[in-house]
């Protein structure tokens, strides 16, 4: 008698049970062994957040900070940092196998987007995406057809153990835990996070008191810090990029309608930036 062959994985596990998701031969319906079922989005993401682990209706990134984020990323002033990132991907070596790579949190999935066009391996590395904004989601699927995203919590990730061999955090919350069971054993973490000077004109006009971040980047548990740079450099954006800059970040929560108002009006505003760029490898094992 021939057997079965075995069903082939998707990296995906189940949200409700935690057993791998299977795709059906249309690819479009994902089961698990309790049949549960999950059906693609007419853009081609799939939806693995279930309507008990939402804290709202609609968590995440709402349209009008989603539109803000992509006018002020497609004018290519975080360029820069896509190509810092792409360098150090390139440099890590993923020998005899496909590479996985998520991009944590993943928004309308610029830097997704951009590893498929910067990455010298791009036809050799399967891209992965997340984020708990359906909006941004299907922002993302529907821009880039060769990648794959999904719906899902950062803090309880539906892919299965040991999958991905690099995890990509840009200003992404995320759970130590999760990320060491994602990654494979000697799995890399890539994260960007602020650097001491990171947007600090626009912070000059909400904040009596300026501070500057920290520069050393906290180690997640069960990680070993192999590098750390630091990006800086200035950009100048109009009227519109600034209001779409301050809608896209937290500082639009502090802002009055005043401050909004006077960072609109100006004819020409200078803005640092400024990144912390770190590589860590698993060390979990």
């Amino acid at each position: 008698m021939t057997a079965s062959p075995l069903p082939i994985s998707s990296g995906y596990q189940c949200p409700l049970c935690e057993a791998p998701l299977i795709p059906e031969t249309n690819n479009k319906t994902y089961t698990c062994i309790k049949r549960h079922s999950f059906d693609c989005a007419k853009e081609g993401y799939l939806n693995l957040l279930p309507v008990q682990h939402k804290h709202s209706k609609e968590p995440g990134d709402n349209k009008v900070m989603l539109d803000a984020r992509r006018l002020f990323l497609e004018d290519s002033f975080y360029e820069p940092l896509a190509k810092a990132i792409a360098l150090i991907i390139n440099a890590i070596q993923v020998p005899n196998r496909v590479g996985h790579i998520l991009d944590l949190g993943c928004g309308e999935g610029y830097y997704t987007r951009k590893l498929a066009e910067l990455c010298q391996s791009s036809s050799q590395i399967k891209l992965y995406g997340n984020d708990i904004s359906k909006f941004a989601i299907s922002a993302a699927a529907k821009k880039q057809k060769t990648a794959q995203f999904i719906v899902a919590s950062s803090n309880k990730l539906p892919y299965e153990s040991n999958f991905f061999d690099i995890v990509v955090r840009v200003f992404a919350p995320s759970d130590a835990t999760e990320l060491l069971r994602i990654l494979k054993t000697s799995g890399y973490l890539l994260t960007v996070t602020p650097g001491p000077r990171h947007l600090w004109q626009i912070k000059e006009h909400i904040y009596t008191e300026v501070k500057e971040h920290t520069e050393a980047a906290e180690i997640p548990d069960g990680f070993i810090q192999l590098s750390s740079q630091r990006i800086s450099y200035k950009i100048s954006p109009n009227a519109e990029q600034r209001t779409a800059l301050l809608q896209m970040t937290p500082f639009a929560w502090s802002a009055s309608e005043e401050i909004k108002a006077k960072l609109n009006a100006m004819d020409e505003l200078t803005i640092e930036t400024d990144f912390i760029v770190t590589l860590f490898v698993n060390n979990s094992d």
